[in-house]
């Protein structure tokens, strides 16, 4: 199946933050971000409501209009990186592009200079989209592998509850919940639980 750009935006609506003191600017973005396609786009003025909105909720993508009245705008970008899955997008004078780009691109901190045209700031937006499919599908494997391992420990533990309660050995334990996950048509997991549950003083 071919996926396209077109087939991504239907799928998925883009939460939107956007960081600009300066209102010219943001009725003309605004312009380029259709509702749904984006929505809730939230509009702060400065870095410290910014930080206020992203602890109220999540956001897919926070654009910063460099520099904000409390602070340039890069600092905060790069916080975003380490500790949310969103996309950040600086606007940056042309002046000042490259300086700032060579301190956040590690980050991976997407920058566009300004001012900038619509088709520009749409080719931009669909950059942001394909990065944060890709976070999203990372979460996914990373939420998959998190449930995969708490099966494992709730395995070993019925396990060891057998062989201490039923005098099984290990191998046994491990069969009679392969056995009864497959009679019963549920995870290993699942019958764990009800050992654990079943066995447990």
């Amino acid at each position: 199946m071919r996926i396209t750009q077109a087939s991504l935006n239907t799928q998925r609506v883009y939460r939107v933050l956007l960081i600009s003191s300066a209102e010219r600017f943001n009725t003309a973005l605004l312009a380029l971000m259709p509702e749904r396609q984006y929505s809730p786009v939230t509009v702060v003025t400065n870095a410290a409501a910014g930080r206020r909105a992203l602890n109220d909720q999540p956001y897919d993508f926070v654009i910063i209009n460099t520099p904000l009245p409390d602070e340039f705008g890069s600092e905060l970008a790069i916080h975003l990186t380490q500790n949310r899955a969103v996309v950040p997008l600086l606007f940056i004078s042309r002046d000042h592009l490259e300086d700032i780009h060579n301190q956040v691109a590690e980050y991976g901190v997407l920058t566009l200079p300004k001012p900038a045209t619509g088709e520009n700031v749409r080719l931009a937006l669909r950059w942001m989209a394909a990065y944060r499919e890709r976070l999203h599908r990372l979460e996914k494997k990373s939420v998959s592998l998190e449930d995969k391992m708490k099966e494992i420990r709730l395995v070993n533990k019925a396990k060891w509850l057998l062989i201490d309660q039923k005098n099984m050995n290990e191998m046994d334990a491990h069969h009679f919940i392969e056995k009864q996950a497959m009679n019963h048509s549920v995870s290993k997991g699942a019958i764990a639980e009800a050992i654990l549950k079943n066995l447990s003083v």
